[in-house]
């Protein structure tokens, strides 16, 4: 036994000496560059991700023959049930974590802009059914649940403002863009635009991404391995036991996390618009608020996760949350809707920080690819539950309750110890983990 705990600690310094730390500063300019930029890449991603609770409406009037209460619950039953069966796609979103450790941060964020941006443009001219819609949007969510935009600022950033930074960048992906541009385009052009205009932002992407850098820190494990390709099966190979540890943790968290915050945005404006009776003008500025919350959380948490500590965000944004949506299915109010959206926030912002914290360098991509398609998960189990949901409660309340408690199951990870990286350089955490 002391045999093998000395061999797990020389593996430890090894990893040490051949991740030097690159400690040496990059500019605030470039850093200010790549929060800037991750940020953008991050609009696009919850641009995507959220568009959907606009949309959704007008897809289901389009597709569906909606003549009453029971009809509509059909058609939200039902397309919550199609969107689970396509969600399998999402998986391949591993690819694009393994494809960023071993070719580059730089290439792999350039392959992530484009499996976003491309299919939308195709959303505009090939959704005749719901079904080729379901089968483009499945892929650009493939691309939205990467989280890879939050790994070049983790590593780049200085450890007592790690957790800012990357908050920072995603305070600039929760300006509620998509509730303010996106509802003026899906209701004076087409919902389907509200998607085709993230396709103008890949272009964007691509140029400002030409002037991004490689990490030193990657570049540090490229040499070390003496820039051999890494294949899939030898880079998980490199995971370690305490990496599984971890692994585990995050994908409850996140998979929770999902499938709640997947209900919510799905449905939100059905619930609304539905069974409460709110016109879409009033669901939008609804929607507004909520959506302007999250930068708000953003920041608050950015700020929490550095001077308090990690798990702490994530014990207050969980109950929070657990409050929030139990409470919106007993009442139907909707500052306790807007009010979700700030707490779920909160655990997001652990999920993107602590993520990218936690691996060593050499595997971090690939183990956050590990953790997200496990998470995601939840784009299949999600939607299936919420078509069994919708069909029992046709009237959405216990629907939200159910989503509520769902949000307890993040509060397990803590029984496994997590190590607080409050303050911790990244070779810290690899040791002390």
């Amino acid at each position: 036994m002391k045999l093998y705990h000395l061999h797990i600690e020389r593996e430890k310094e090894m990893e040490n000496e051949a991740q030097p730390a690159s400690t040496q500063a990059v500019s605030k300019g470039y850093m200010i560059f790549l929060v800037v930029v991750m940020g953008l890449v991050s609009q696009m991603d919850t641009w995507l991700s959220l568009i959907e609770t606009l949309a959704v409406p007008n897809i289901l009037t389009e597709f569906w023959v909606i003549v009453d209460d029971a009809s509509a619950a059909v058609a939200r039953s039902e397309f919550a049930f199609w969107q689970g069966m396509f969600g399998v796609i999402v998986f391949g979103v591993f690819f694009i974590a393994w494809f960023a450790d071993d070719f580059g941060r730089r290439k792999g964020l350039m392959l992530l802009v484009m499996v976003m941006g491309i299919p939308t443009i195709l959303i505009v001219f090939l959704s005749v059914n719901v079904y080729m819609f379901l089968l483009l949007y499945s892929v650009v969510i493939m691309g939205t649940t990467s989280n890879l935009w939050e790994v070049p600022i983790t590593e780049e950033a200085p450890p007592k403002k790690r957790g800012l930074y990357g908050s920072m960048a995603f305070l600039i992906g929760v300006i509620p863009m998509y509730a303010i541009i996106g509802k003026v385009i899906v209701n004076t052009i087409d919902w389907r635009w509200g998607y085709g205009v993230m396709f103008f932002m890949m272009l964007v992407l691509m140029l400002l991404l030409y002037f991004m850098k490689d990490p030193q820190r990657w570049k540090d494990t490229a040499e070390a391995r003496e820039k051999k390709r890494l294949g899939v099966m030898e880079t998980l190979r490199k995971l370690r036991r305490e990496d599984r540890k971890y692994i585990i943790i995050a994908v409850v968290v996140y998979l929770t996390w999902t499938v709640a915050f997947k209900m919510a945005t799905t449905f939100g404006g059905e619930y609304f618009i539905g069974p409460l009776g709110y016109t879409a003008d009033q669901f939008g500025s609804i929607l507004t608020v909520a959506g302007l919350l999250l930068p708000v959380s953003a920041l608050i948490s950015g700020i929490m996760l550095d001077k308090v500590g990690r798990n702490f965000v994530l014990v207050l944004g969980s109950i929070g949350s657990v409050i929030c949506l139990i409470a919106l299915g007993l009442t139907g109010t909707p500052i306790f809707y807007q009010l979700a959206y700030f707490f779920m926030a909160m655990v997001l912002a652990w999920i993107y920080v602590y993520l990218a914290e936690i691996f060593p360098t050499e595997v971090r991509s690939t183990s956050i690819g590990v953790c997200v398609t496990g998470a995601r998960f939840g784009y299949v189990i999600g939607p299936l539950f919420s078509s069994a949901l919708l069909t029992i409660f046709p009237l959405m309340d216990g629907f939200w309750i159910i989503a509520g408690l769902l949000m307890l199951i993040p509060l397990l990870a803590l029984l496994a110890k997590p190590l607080e990286t409050k303050g911790k350089t990244l070779e810290e955490i690899v040791i002390e983990r």
